[in-house]
């Protein structure tokens, strides 16, 4: 496997691989939050915002994006630098279905992670949701060294 630059041509088999990668994450937020504060944030369906996501995210001037490629993709990162207050965001992950528990996820992890130390940043920051839909990266997360930072945020529909 090896990890080289997103080229455009690319972005149709990231979006697929965004799409399956992402299904059972949010089956778990439709199944933790509010029916309808879920639908308020994806009226037409999380598919379709989570693929305009993806799509603005590999088009984003301010942010990096590479792939994990053997023959396939089988995963991205996008990262984005924060110089003012010196902290790399690993902005979006994902890792192809089919390949997950082989350590591409922690490889582009750890891609990002030197990267962001070359271009100067201090601080490595990601952000991911608390559900079980998101314990694998949770796992993954942690197993890098990154620490947890409580945060509660509340939803409610209003009427």
């Amino acid at each position: 496997m090896r990890i080289e630059p997103y080229e455009d041509s690319q972005l149709d088999a990231i979006k697929s691989l965004s799409v399956r990668a992402w299904s059972p994450v949010f089956d778990s937020l439709e199944k933790a939050m509010d029916l309808e504060v879920y639908r308020s944030f994806y009226p037409d369906g999380w598919r379709v915002s989570q693929l305009h996501a993806v799509e603005g995210v590999c088009a984003a001037a301010d942010t990096k994006v590479w792939v994990a490629i053997d023959g396939s993709i089988l995963g991205f990162v996008a990262v984005k630098l924060h110089f003012e207050s010196s902290m790399g965001e690993i902005y979006m992950v994902a890792v192809d279905p089919d390949y997950q528990r082989r350590g591409i996820g922690t490889a582009l992890m750890e891609f990002a992670l030197d990267w962001m130390k070359v271009a100067g940043m201090s601080v490595a920051m990601v952000e991911t949701g608390g559900d079980p839909g998101h314990a694998p990266a949770r796992c993954t997360y942690e197993k890098l060294g990154f620490r947890l930072f409580p945060v509660a945020r509340y939803f409610k529909k209003l009427d």
